[in-house]
């Protein structure tokens, strides 16, 4: 009796279907992007690691994360990325440059940073930067990051509403600080013009989904007290980041205490400067007092290993940092003398290694924690934790695909040592910001590499005939 029920109920049902009374089936969401098949590494709070995962993408937005078959179950998209026998986590964030100094690369080094800047940077810039050299350094340093896997930086240099121009450009995401200091720049001479200057910059940039506009006061030693006030006032009118090198040398360290009787990071607090608002570069020279201020003001600080080591700067006591809540992400510093690339996988496997090294103990920082430097601790440093950082839904879409098919990625037994110590930057192989395919299968779409390599060359032939003049 119930096989025969059954069976007629299977006629219903087919007699209802050919009558136009079909069953009703879960109806997908549609997506614009859905990125399968490889490990997904999520950087997510609870770290959840992926085999077989995906990624659903709409807009410039992550909608979706889980399994393959969950995410395809859920989703139709117009594109498709076949992420198999790839790494697939949020893209990179290079917490401190100063980017269009690429034309700058390798000027001079193996000198002291204040005779490096004092004798031949500043001089250099002083003959050479303009709007149009910004420009062009600007495009090679976007060529550079972008293939290694870099989707976020934050800049601080001169001309830095051209900078923000060429970041969108190339489809890069870009906290970008106009530059003060108390002495003629190139695009500002005097405080007038620099705060006309940096008003119309924060003006025409708010709200841009790519561009935060940002204050970049360079440093209590090249900028009074006064300045930094009114870089500060300036930013709160406008809600913008405030971008500074803080305690980078020892000089800097010995200078603040014999003018100012306080470490840099207690005298910028005594004048009220600290706050959730400031990213701070370097933090070298801090001791416990100033990691304490520093975590309660919520100052985000970028460690930049591969500078503080080629300066000769000092070891950042990063796993002190961390230890006291200072949200410390990485940073490349810029393309010349002080590091000379913007790699910022090559930062990842450096700032373990110095740690180790400084503290005679392998265990000192390990990949699992250079690794959230490098995208969920890099974006909380920069204070876009609620918007990058991790493949999360809400977030923006910028994603990276880690090729483990070159014979430096196998095998692979734990994800986080791999891109700690194994892969490098040239197994970046497709990079996704704002839900936009900026690389794909390491051909970028944004930029025109050759001009701009030729232009580069053209470039360096300008500035070393301006110095021999």
């Amino acid at each position: 009796m119930k096989s025969r029920l059954l069976y007629v109920c299977a006629v219903l049902v087919g007699a209802g279907a050919f009558a136009g009374f079909a069953i009703p089936q879960e109806k997908k969401e549609h997506a614009d992007l859905v990125i399968a098949g490889g490990t997904v590494v999520t950087m997510d709070a609870d770290r959840h690691i992926l085999e077989d995962g995906a990624v659903a993408i709409k807009g410039d937005q992550v909608v979706g994360v889980g399994k393959r078959a969950e995410i395809e179950a859920k989703y139709t998209a117009a594109a498709h990325i076949d992420a198999h026998g790839h790494l697939v986590l949020p893209g990179f964030i290079n917490g401190h440059t100063h980017v269009p100094m690429t034309l700058l690369r390798g000027l001079k080094n193996d000198v002291t940073l204040d005779v490096w800047l004092k004798n031949y940077i500043f001089p250099a810039e002083a003959k050479n930067v303009t709007e149009e050299f910004v420009r062009w350094g600007t495009r090679l340093a976007a060529a550079e990051m972008i293939r290694s896997g870099v989707t976020t930086f934050a800049d601080m240099y001169y001309f830095e509403d051209a900078i923000a121009e060429e970041t969108k450009a190339a489809g890069m995401r870009g906290i970008l600080g106009e530059s003060w200091l108390d002495f003629p720049v190139p695009d500002n001479k005097n405080e007038a013009e620099a705060t006309a200057y940096t008003e119309k910059f924060l003006k025409r940039w708010q709200g841009d989904p790519l561009i935060h506009a940002a204050v970049a006061p360079h440093s209590i030693y090249l900028c009074s007290q006064k300045t930094l006030h009114d870089v500060q006032t300036l930013a709160q009118k406008y809600h913008a980041p405030i971008l500074i090198h803080v305690a980078e040398i020892k000089k800097e360290l010995d200078d603040s205490l014999a003018q100012n009787q306080a470490t840099p990071v207690q005298y910028l607090n005594r004048i009220g400067f600290l706050g959730p608002d400031v990213v701070a570069a370097h933090c070298i020279w801090v001791d416990a007092t100033d990691r304490k201020l520093l975590a309660e003001k919520g100052v985000g600080c970028v460690h930049n290993p591969s500078s503080n080591m080629m300066l000769a700067s000092g070891v950042a006591p990063v796993p002190e940092e961390r230890a006291a809540g200072i949200a410390v992400g990485l940073g490349t510093d810029g393309p010349a003398g002080s590091n000379n690339d913007l790699d910022l996988m090559e930062e990842i496997d450096l700032a373990t290694k110095l740690q180790k090294i400084n503290k005679m103990d392998p265990r000192a920082l390990g990949a699992k924690s250079v690794v959230e430097m490098a995208t969920i601790a890099g974006a909380t440093a920069v204070h876009l934790e609620k918007e990058i950082g991790s493949l999360e839904t809400g977030k923006k879409a910028d994603i990276i695909l880690i090729n483990l098919g070159e014979p430096n990625a196998l095998p692979m037994y734990d994800v986080y040592s791999q891109l700690a110590y194994a892969l490098k930057a040239n197994d970046v192989d497709t990079v996704i910001i704002g839900g936009r395919v900026v690389m794909r299968d390491r051909k970028l779409l944004t930029l025109r590499e050759t001009e701009i390599l030729a232009k580069a060359r053209e470039y360096g032939k300008r500035v070393t005939a301006s110095l021999e003049h």
